[in-house]
């Protein structure tokens, strides 16, 4: 149990960090108008990243720090849908 506890956190830094790397470069797409590109981040870290996390963490037992992560993080998001005009 405990090399599956140290695995699940080891995947849940990672994600955070493929996370934070989409968000720059959503920042940079934003900032050159590249809207297709931004559109496509958008996805990547809503469909598949922010949902494997949550997933990760349901598995180590959620507390409350990182669900206030995941929540900052879909704010985060949805603040630049707003900002391209996209519906969730």
């Amino acid at each position: 149990m405990v090399k599956r506890s140290k695995r699940l956190k080891k995947a849940i830094e990672s994600y955070k960090a493929e996370i934070e790397k989409h968000f720059n470069k959503l920042d940079d797409d934003m900032k050159e108008q590249n809207e297709k590109l931004a559109r496509y981040h958008i996805k990547e870290i809503d469909k598949s990243l922010i949902a494997s996390l949550e997933r990760k963490i349901s598995l180590l037992g959620a507390n409350e720090e990182d669900t206030e992560l995941v929540e900052r993080y879909r704010d985060r998001l949805k603040d630049y849908m707003k900002k391209l005009g996209v519906e969730e």
